[in-house]
């Protein structure tokens, strides 16, 4: 796929999209003042409308705009952390281009979890790392082996070529696997909790449901994007 297939605006959007139908159930697990969801549609407003006045711009710099719009229009505790997250995933992804590897860099480290204990952070190779541990407990989805793809995801194929996948096409069809009725839990909810492990998102209940909704969304964006 195309690098400038991923956008910001696109994948903060759907963020904000989740955030007002989940306000509901957000402002009731936050127990203590009861409007954590009017926070959360709140900051993903700001930092949708960050992405839209900044579109063409650079990536670092999209989320150095949305960190200080948000300072200066947010001043819940939230507010505060999303802000300090935007700001050091701007420094992480400075002169990188969108791809599978940057979003997810800049996933984490938006969500806190780059701060944490290398033993509490989400397996090695971030995403990576986790779709390959999903992948190794499944057996056959729509008539595709993950065995297979799991070879593939960590053998030559993964450079990409005229007769192979890229890196891209490979988790994006891992994703669309895992992201379908499997019974349980939706996997990418699985996902989402290893990469906030360890996080900032973890410090109360009602922030660590957001974080979930926020990082699962995320990688179902990222998902559709992928395989357009």
């Amino acid at each position: 796929m195309a690098q400038n297939d991923i956008d910001l605006l696109s994948l903060f959007g759907q963020v904000t999209k989740t955030m007002k139908k989940s306000k509901t159930s957000l402002n009731k697990a936050d127990t203590y003042n009861h409007d954590h969801g009017d926070h959360m549609v709140e900051i993903f407003e700001v930092i949708t409308q960050a992405m839209k006045e900044k579109k063409n711009a650079d990536p670092a710099d999209q989320l150095d705009y949305a960190a200080d719009l948000l300072r200066g229009q947010t001043n819940s505790g939230s507010g505060k952390i999303y802000a300090e997250g935007l700001n050091k995933a701007a420094s992480k992804i400075t002169g990188k281009n969108l791809d599978v590897g940057t979003i997810l860099t800049m996933l984490q480290t938006i969500m806190g979890a780059g701060d944490a204990p290398a033993s509490k952070q989400a397996p090695s190779g971030g995403l990576l790392g986790s779709l390959l541990g999903g992948l190794a407990g499944g057996g056959k989805q729509s008539g595709m082996d993950m065995g297979d793809l799991l070879g593939a995801l960590t053998g030559g194929n993964a450079s990409g070529g005229q007769d192979g996948l890229d890196l891209g096409d490979l988790l994006g069809a891992g994703m669309n696997m895992m992201s379908s009725d499997q019974g349980g839990d939706n996997p990418l909810e699985s996902i989402a909790g290893q990469l906030l492990s360890g996080s900032k998102m973890e410090s109360t209940p009602h922030r660590q449901q957001s974080g979930k909704l926020v990082t699962s969304t995320m990688l179902k964006a990222l998902t559709s994007m992928l395989a357009k």
